[in-house]
């Protein structure tokens, strides 16, 4: 059954408990006004206390029915849903933020996008399997002697696999990027 905790595993969907989120959201200091990101945006665990902190929000889907439900909870909102996959979204030209907590699979190239060369990206706060964070704070990820130059990257929150639901079957964190 499509609603059941089991089916969200199968598909590999882990959304983020909601008193998660707001520590997300509160741990990475958004200001009103901001444009933000919340990649793999699901039913909103993040857009939501994106909105309440005053942000703009493009909540990316790619999930039809999910990206439905989105566009029905915050049609008065500041949020815009775009339906697309995380690894061909179109950034915004103007300087934009990421909170989210994307699918697992999709690290990799949504930091490769986020960082490449003509980004305005000025921080993010993204929700990865901890292996993945480590790496990047090591700077042991791919193309780091190019981004390193232009972000830090930190270790922030660890989330407990109990964050989720169902919890997966790895360690999470917050990887940390800000512009230098």
């Amino acid at each position: 059954m499509p609603g059941s905790g089991q089916a969200r595993g199968a598909w590999g969907w882990h959304p983020l408990d909601s008193r998660w989120a707001q520590r997300v959201v509160d741990a990475a200091g958004v200001v009103p006004g901001e444009l933000i990101l919340d990649v793999g945006a699901g039913l909103g665990a993040l857009t939501g206390p994106l909105v309440r902190a005053g942000a703009r929000v493009i909540a990316v889907e790619l999930h039809p029915g999910r990206a439905d439900r989105l566009r029905r909870r915050f049609a008065d909102e500041p949020v815009t849903v775009v339906r697309a996959d995380a690894a061909d979204l179109r950034l915004p030209s103007r300087p934009f933020r990421v909170v989210s907590s994307p699918p697992y699979t999709l690290s990799t190239a949504l930091l490769k996008r986020l960082l490449a060369p003509g980004s305005r990206l000025v921080s993010a706060d993204l929700v990865l399997q901890r292996q993945v964070v480590n790496r990047y704070v090591r700077g042991e990820a791919p193309g780091a002697q190019r981004w390193y130059r232009h972000y830090e990257p930190s270790l922030g929150l660890r989330l407990p696999r109990k964050a989720f639901t169902p919890p997966p079957h790895v360690d999470s964190a917050v990887l940390v990027l800000r512009k230098r």
